[in-house]
């Protein structure tokens, strides 16, 4: 009996089927997809690759047959160079054990207590805005999130480092990114250009991992931050402790994901408000009803429903983890179709957080679409901006936290303004970024009510 496939949109290119297209308008690309169905097909080259569009087939692939399926060996060997057999890479058995070994770092309890080093770092850089001072916000927001991961999870200071670290990031991402669009990506062995450009970078963020663990090790101290807890790590199902290599490729992970996705959100969250005044406005009047112009705090996030309804709708129009892949390991029917080893499945996340069936006017922007009892009437999978199911983000709590306070905190004492005539469009570089960076300038609010903390 003839298989049958799923509908989808052809091949416009004899060799490289859809993937010309999926390269060249990659977002269009995502929202078209959703027209085929729950289930669509792509071929990119001689691949099958099956889209998941709906909240019931994303979360058949993530939670129900989670066990079918595994990270594709696309992604392993791309990333491998960078983040070896960390979180984001690994499979199977390793995969989890490092889940159970890395997750007391993110416990609810322990990161309350990163919220005062969030601040104290968001405080310090507002201290040094003025008003009609013209910044380049994305690099801000990089450099912001990058201190405070380093300082919560490594407790270092990255101040000097993060410029430079962030440039070799984005050049890691942007290099990687070129590789996924390719059907047949060069050896990482030939001395091309990007290559050595690749090595070099990843040589850079290298460099500052291993003097965290260097420092640490040299030191012996049980900081209880994620890397003591790396360097102290014993399964207690057996196994033992982590290798130098899984420490290093770990705190990699955890590094580069730490601060990345949070800086896009917030940057994204910057240039919408600017946008929209009236809600800026509603923002406003929340943090100066809830702080009276002191900093923010922990016990303050409750309170701070608009601020998280503003996080929340911003990843849903630009979400930073655009989609996810998975290879399928064991045959099984999705939507009606069978689905084979080696294929691959595209979790749509970005088209689906454009469906008009769940969000009306999709491309508006509007945080009441989270106010809780609209939130509620959401399926559960048609807003994963964290992703789902066992390999969901191991960090979504602290980003959410993070992010929160870090607007909360900077926006009660500054409006942001873009800079006339630049054009903000989406880039998908792994994470969904503005392409060509973001300049803003800064409106003071309100003076400073108290001096900003110290961190901790």
């Amino acid at each position: 009996m003839a298989r049958i496939f799923p509908p989808g949109p052809g091949r416009s290119h004899l060799l490289l089927g859809a993937m010309a297209d999926f390269n060249h308008h990659r977002l269009q690309f995502m929202r078209d997809m959703m027209a085929y169905g729950e289930v669509a097909l792509a071929y990119f080259g001689p691949y099958r690759v099956f889209f998941v569009n709906s909240p019931d087939t994303i979360h058949q692939v993530l939670v129900a047959d989670a066990a079918k399926v595994a990270k594709s060996r696309v992604t392993t060997s791309i990333l491998a160079p960078v983040l070896g057999t960390g979180l984001f890479t690994s499979n199977g058995e390793l995969w989890k054990r490092q889940r159970r070994l890395t997750q007391p770092a993110f416990h609810t309890r322990r990161i309350g207590a990163y919220a005062d080093t969030m601040v104290a770092y968001a405080a310090q850089l507002a201290d040094g805005w003025r008003t009609g001072a013209e910044m380049p916000l994305d690099h801000q927001m990089t450099e912001l999130t990058m201190r405070i991961i380093a300082k919560t999870m490594f407790d270092a200071d990255v101040t000097a480092e993060a410029p430079q670290v962030g440039e070799a990031v984005f050049q890691v991402l942007s290099i990687a990114m070129d590789r996924f669009s390719k059907l047949y990506p060069v050896p990482t062995w030939l001395p091309i250009r990007s290559n050595v450009e690749m090595r070099r970078a990843i040589g850079r963020i290298d460099a500052l991992i291993a003097g965290f663990i260097r420092e640490r090790r040299a030191s012996g101290e049980d900081k209880g931050d994620l890397l003591s807890m790396l360097l102290l790590a014993q399964d207690e199902e057996g196994g033992g402790g982590m290798s130098d290599k899984q420490v290093r490729d770990e705190a990699m992970t955890i590094f580069g994901a730490g601060h990345e996705t949070t800086a896009v959100a917030l940057t994204w969250a910057w240039i919408l408000l600017a946008q929209h005044p009236q809600v800026e406005a509603r923002l406003h009047d929340e943090l100066d009803a809830v702080l009276g112009g002191r900093p923010p705090g922990l016990d303050d996030l409750p309170r701070l429903a608009c601020t998280e309804q503003i996080i929340r709708e911003t990843m849903r129009l630009y979400p930073p983890a655009w989609g996810t892949t998975r290879e399928v390991i064991e045959p099984f029917s999705l939507g009606g179709y069978t689905v084979r080893p080696p294929e691959t499945i595209f979790v749509n996340i970005y088209g689906g957080h454009h469906d008009a069936r769940y969000f009306e006017d999709p491309e508006r922007f509007d945080p009441d679409r989270f106010a809780p009892e609209a939130e509620k009437a959401l399926p559960r999978y048609a807003y994963l901006p964290f992703g789902g199911g066992p390999r969901i983000c191991i960090g979504n709590a602290f980003a959410m936290m993070e992010a929160k306070l870090v607007l909360a905190t900077l926006a009660q004492r500054f409006r942001l303004r873009l800079v006339p005539g630049q054009r903000v469009v989406p880039e998908t570089v792994f994470t969904l970024r503005p392409g060509g960076g973001v300049r803003m300038v800064a409106e003071a609010r309100m003076p400073v009510a108290e001096p900003a903390l110290a961190p901790a």
